[in-house]
Parts: structure tokens; C-alpha cells; sequence
């Protein structure tokens, strides 16, 4: 059983010693724990800072590409290199690493194939009421679109086994957090919660630069990949909408010129209304069929890459192993902007 512990950092040259320290390098029921630090394009002494506390497996991003394109970069890493589990972690030291054993024991029990860390977030001192709210409202529109029931969605301490991985497929750009756990839940994968409590702030997100943004990006992550997931729901639940909204100028048409005896010329505007609903009702319907049909073709695309996968990570390198450079399978994945730094 091989864990690798993946760190995204971004100039985490002061916090990152404090996170490499805290990571336990002994895990029962675990044969090689292995630290991956993901450089997302840091200009400070990161990598040097990681290299003096003993790491030697680096993702290197010539220039900062986000968290989402940095988790998915680390896990192609990890798995090219032989991981059954990959925990990610935060360079900013949020999370406490001590608990990695207890993230990853539901894995190694196979009793699920995801594990989050819950930060129990009303009792965080330096959240604000406001942004506890959001917390709870995120997870609970979250816990909707997967059909899931998790405590703390956003979270970014996590542990994925090497199945779950393969299933799973990161297209945002901004964040991998909400979009993992829709597709997991989805794809019917088990996520388990693991209460833990965070350490002291060190410094502000570098996620976004505002709160508003964060909701925006946020809610946009989800609805893109609810509707991947559920697109008739979607734009049926827009045309039921509508076509409720083209029934009220409709009766109201009706009832002036039926009961009160009034020019029908003089409401046109409430039949012209209704009618331009009621076409975008059906319009919505038919947007419905097409993007299912869509999704069945997307589904039979995600199976095929899967096996691709598993044929893929299923036998690293022996060179990749003792290198710690992710394994060369097809020359076009040498075109990626990830490439391990070389040692000094």
C-alpha cells in the first residue's frame, strides 16, 4: 500500500515547514508514505524550503495555473508512480496533517472510496457568521447535486483511492472540490466524513480575492457539473417553469375578454407574452432531450477513458519509481506544463 500526500503551493516558503513537519511519515497499514509537492509556480524559496526537509517528488508549473489544474497534475503524478491512495493537503498549513492516518482509515478498511476531512466550521473563531453561512449553504446546494450528505463540501483535506481517481475527471478551472464530490456521488463512489479541527490561520485564502467571487466561481463549478450529471432535470425544471409562467397572461387573456366582456384587441400584449413563454418552454424541453442525449454520449466517453486509465497507471516504470519522475507512457503527455525541477 502506497499513499502519496500531495501539497499545492504557491509561496508557502514560511508555512510549508510546518506542514512537511507535521506529516506523518509511518502509517499503520501503509508500506511507503511518499510527499509530492505541487509547485504552482512559486517565485519564493518553496522548492528549496522543500528539498531541505528531505521531499524529492516535485510538480513544477512554470507559471501559476490554479488548484484545480494543480490537483489534477499532482494525481496524474501520483498515480504514474504507483499511488493506492493520494491525500491532498494545503500548503498553508490549515489543515492538520497529524490526522492523515485517521483520513485515510476508512480507505484502508474499504468502507468508502473517498474520505473529507469535516473542519466544523461553526466552531472556527476566525470565520465570520457570514461566511459560515455560506459554508453551510454551499454544502447543502453541494449535498443536492451528489445526492450526498457532507458536512463540509469545501474542504480541501481529503483522501481519493486509486479506483475512485480513475472514475473521477477534473475540467474546472477553479477549484476541484465541489466538482469532485458531484461526480462522486453521482457515479454512485461512497464519501466518508472525518471530523477534524483546523489549525490557526496563518494568512488569507489565495483562492479569490473576494468573498462575492468565490460564490460566483463557486456556484458556477456546481451548476456545470450538476447539469453534466442531470441536464433533462435542468432545463426541464426551466421549461415547467416557463411554460407555468405562460399560463397566468393566458388565463388572464381569457378571463377579460370571456367575463368581463372586454376588446381582445387591447390585450394582445398579454397573448403575445404567453406565447413567447410557452416557446421557450418547449425550446427548453428540446434543449432537455438533446443535452441527455449528450450525456449518454459523454458516459460511454468516461467509461472509455477509464480503461485508458487503468491501463495507463496499472504497471509505473521502475525507472519513474526510483527517479520520482512521473512515468513517460505516451510522448504526448511529455507536452503537459508539468516537469519535475532538477536537483541541485
Amino acid at each position: 500500500m502506497k499513499v502519496f500526500i500531495q501539497v499545492p503551493c504557491l509561496n508557502e516558503e514560511e508555512t510549508l515547514p510546518l506542514v512537511l513537519k507535521s506529516i506523518p511519515r509511518r502509517i499503520a497499514g501503509v508500506n511507503e508514505v511518499v510527499i509530492l509537492i505541487i509547485d504552482d509556480g512559486s517565485t519564493d524559496r518553496t522548492l528549496d524550503v522543500a528539498r531541505e526537509h528531505g521531499v524529492t517528488h516535485f510538480v513544477h508549473h512554470t507559471r501559476n495555473m490554479g488548484l484545480a489544474r494543480s490537483f489534477r497534475d499532482g494525481v496524474h503524478y501520483a498515480l504514474a508512480n504507483g499511488a493506492d491512495i493520494v491525500v491532498n493537503t494545503d500548503g498553508d498549513n490549515q489543515y492538520p496533517q497529524e490526522r492523515i492516518p485517521d483520513l485515510i482509515a476508512p480507505l484502508l478498511a474499504g468502507e468508502a472510496d473517498i474520505a473529507i476531512g469535516d473542519r466544523q466550521t461553526h466552531k472556527i473563531a476566525h470565520f465570520s457568521a457570514f461566511k459560515k453561512f455560506l459554508q453551510r449553504t454551499g454544502s447543502k446546494v453541494v449535498n443536492f447535486a451528489a445526492t450526498t450528505d457532507l458536512p463540509d463540501a469545501a474542504s480541501g483535506f481529503r483522501a481519493y483511492s486509486k479506483e475512485s481517481l480513475i472514475r473521477l475527471n477534473v475540467v474546472t478551472q477553479f477549484s476541484y472540490c465541489m466538482e469532485t464530490i458531484i461526480q462522486a456521488g453521482n457515479k454512485r463512489l461512497k464519501i466518508a466524513s472525518v471530523p477534524i479541527d483546523t489549525n490557526a490561520k496563518t494568512r488569507e485564502s489565495r483562492l479569490f480575492s473576494s468573498m462575492g467571487q468565490h460564490v460566483v466561481r463557486s456556484a458556477e463549478a456546481i451548476l456545470r457539473s450538476y447539469m453534466m450529471f442531470k441536464p433533462f432535470v435542468f432545463f426541464a425544471t426551466i421549461g415547467l417553469v416557463m411554460l407555468a409562467g405562460a399560463l397566468i397572461p393566458f388565463v388572464r387573456y381569457l378571463i377579460l375578454i370571456g367575463f368581463f366582456r372586454e376588446n381582445a384587441g387591447q390585450h394582445l400584449q398579454s397573448l403575445i407574452l404567453g406565447v413567447a413563454l410557452l416557446i421557450g418552454s418547449l425550446l427548453s424541453f428540446a434543449l432537455g432531450v438533446l443535452a441527455d442525449l449528450l450525456r449518454t454520449n459523454r458516459i460511454l466517453l468516461e467509461e472509455s477513458l477509464e480503461r485508458i486509465k487503468e491501463m495507463q497507471y496499472s504497471a509505473p516504470s521502475q525507472t519513474a519509481l526510483r527517479s520520482g519522475v512521473s512515468a513517460p507512457a505516451k510522448p504526448a503527455l511529455q507536452k503537459t506544463t508539468t516537469k519535475a525541477p532538477a536537483k541541485k
